[in-house]
């Protein structure tokens, strides 16, 4: 075929392409319909009878009970070894993500159980948390790390959670497995 005759024939497709478009309107999103309600965008503070105002975690009672380990590490009852595997690997696309940076302790509190609900509402099974590893905390012991994993364990959605990669802040943030929203 010369360079001419496909130069013709593209000009013939396209314009019966055009031509068979005529009508056509363009699509206004670029999102499919699916007919599911999408939640709006989440925010910081909750109204007084939202759900997540309601659930709480409690604070550890003696220091012994905080998880001061370098590695954070925990698997629920009915986690299969090959996703807790697949967690620690980083292999699980994270959906979500929540920084917990510079929060005070009742801060970082509140916003894990609203992120906690809101991955939930949205069906998020993966989520990565950064907490930091305290390095700007009084003597360096980390404040948020440690009642972050006691947290974690207290919440009925939290089916695993674990250090991150280096790649993803090692040792200051943990990837988390939650529960499916079914």
């Amino acid at each position: 075929m010369s360079s001419g005759k496909k130069k013709d024939f593209d000009e013939k497709d396209h314009n019966l392409f055009k031509e068979m478009m005529r009508d056509v309107s363009p699509l206004q999103s670029n999102r499919a319909d699916t007919g599911k309600i999408r939640p709006g965008p989440s925010t910081r503070h909750l109204q007084d009878n939202h759900p997540a105002r309601r659930y709480s975690l409690s604070d550890p009672v003696h220091p012994e009970d905080l998880d001061n380990s370098e590695e954070l590490f925990y698997q629920g009852n009915g986690v299969q070894h090959s996703s807790m595997k697949k967690l620690r690997r980083g292999q699980l696309c994270m959906q979500a993500e929540l920084d917990l940076h510079g929060f005070t302790i009742n801060e970082a509190k509140q916003t894990l159980i609203e992120f906690l609900h809101d991955c939930q509402y949205r069906g998020i099974r993966t989520a990565r948390i950064i907490h930091g590893k305290g390095y700007r905390s009084p003597d360096n012991i980390p404040v948020i790390k440690t009642r972050l994993a006691y947290w974690l364990k207290q919440h009925e959605n939290v089916l695993a959670f674990c250090s991150a990669r280096p790649a993803d802040g090692g040792t200051g943030a943990v990837y988390v497995l939650l529960r499916s929203s079914i």
